[in-house]
């Protein structure tokens, strides 16, 4: 028998133990409804319940107007609360009463149009005052934002109709690039599929490979002729499939509930979750490698995934605002490549010089868990 066949029968059997491995795992996912519920019906969930509950955007702030000048002009100003979706606005008639209601918290804001107020604005200086309940700092600078806007569509309509203002000669004209509908959901939806991938990959395999550490299952494979990359393969690819059903129906949520635009490519997108979808698979391979325990791994598993995909990513918190060392930390974390990912293709496109840095990244750190997770089980093998 020549060498080369019998490379070739090696290798047909090495290809029948893995997809006996495979068709093994995939029973087993298959009859397990907690495995299904996770990789599954959890996306949907966490989708549906995150997307909709957790917003950036603040609507309906009860303010209090008050409204100490009664010309047409600061009627006209007033209305411009009154009629903002932004702003749940109370006419008051005073400071004092306007001061209990902030303390009492039945408002977040007072606007104050003072008594003098179309006389400074016939001379060009007029001015509203508006204070902000600051026990949440970022609440506060959303709402001071929105009054700020408030007050600059009436000085443009103003300045449409002929009215002069003290502008000055310079007109500011504003746009915001990728997310002209200053939605939140554009922001948040692409960093809540890297949280539920994460959970489907780390999560889901440290917990069924720890239990079958548990129940003495993978030692009966040991003694098989099967090695223990062939045993990782069977084990990684029906959970690899399965996050990628998660992942396209994230996509579709994102899509069509959240209307969240996908510019770049799918192809691409496609791509660049694989390696991260291994890079959580060999996060829970190795952590379920080194405890064998159910609720260790569980621990452990949400310590190095899924708390670091929420604090050190960018989805929820800007890393520029950070101390060093934490951003230093942050580059250690994959979550962030994906985050960074995730947000350029759904909401820039297909920025290569974005794109390839991150994803070269994610490849190779892909390949040192999975290296990592085959090393700890051929040690437990010998």
């Amino acid at each position: 028998m020549t060498i080369g066949s019998v490379t070739g029968v090696r290798w047909r059997s090495k290809t029948r133990r893995i997809w006996a491995l495979i068709k093994k795992e995939s029973y087993e996912l298959v009859r397990d409804p907690s495995s299904v519920a996770i990789g599954i019906v959890m996306p949907v969930i966490l989708v549906l319940l995150f997307g909709y509950a957790l917003s950036l955007d603040v609507k309906n702030v009860a303010v209090a107007v008050v409204l100490e000048d009664s010309s047409p002009d600061a009627r006209e100003l007033t209305s411009g609360f009154q009629m903002s979706p932004y702003f749940d606005a109370t006419l008051i008639a005073s400071m004092p009463e306007a001061r209990q209601l902030m303390l009492a918290r039945k408002v977040d804001g007072i606007v104050r149009i003072r008594q003098d107020f179309s006389r400074h604005l016939a001379r060009g200086d007029a001015e509203v005052q508006v204070l902000v309940h600051g026990t949440d700092a970022n609440n506060a600078r959303i709402i001071q934002g929105y009054a700020q806007g408030a007050v600059g569509q009436w000085a443009a309509r103003r300045t449409a109709e002929g009215n002069k203002l003290a502008s000055g000669p310079v007109v500011v004209q504003s746009r915001l690039w990728f997310n002209e509908a200053n939605d939140s959901h554009y922001f948040l939806v692409p960093g809540l599929i890297v949280l539920i991938m994460t959970l489907i990959g780390a999560f889901l395999t440290a917990m069924v490979m720890a239990r079958e550490w548990e129940r003495g299952t993978l030692e009966a494979l040991f003694v098989t002729p099967a090695r223990s990359d062939e045993i990782l393969l069977g084990k990684t690819v029906p959970y690899f499939v399965l996050g990628m059903i998660g992942l396209f129906l994230c996509i579709i949520a994102a899509k069509f509930l959240f209307e969240v635009p996908l510019r770049g490519s799918i192809w691409v997108l496609t791509v660049v979750s694989m390696f991260y979808l291994l890079v959580a698979l060999g996060i829970g391979l190795l952590v379920s490698s080194v405890t064998r325990s159910q609720f260790v791994a569980s621990q452990i598993a949400l310590l190095v995934s899924f708390l670091p995909a929420l604090m050190l990513s960018g989805f929820l918190f800007d890393l520029r605002s950070m101390p060093v060392a934490v951003r230093l930390i942050s580059y250690l974390m994959p979550a962030r490549y994906y985050v960074a990912l995730l947000q350029t293709l759904f909401l820039a496109g297909d920025i290569w010089s974005v794109i390839l840095p991150n994803a070269i990244v994610l490849a190779a750190i892909a390949a040192t868990l999975v290296t990592l997770a085959r090393l700890a089980t051929r040690k437990k093998l010998a």
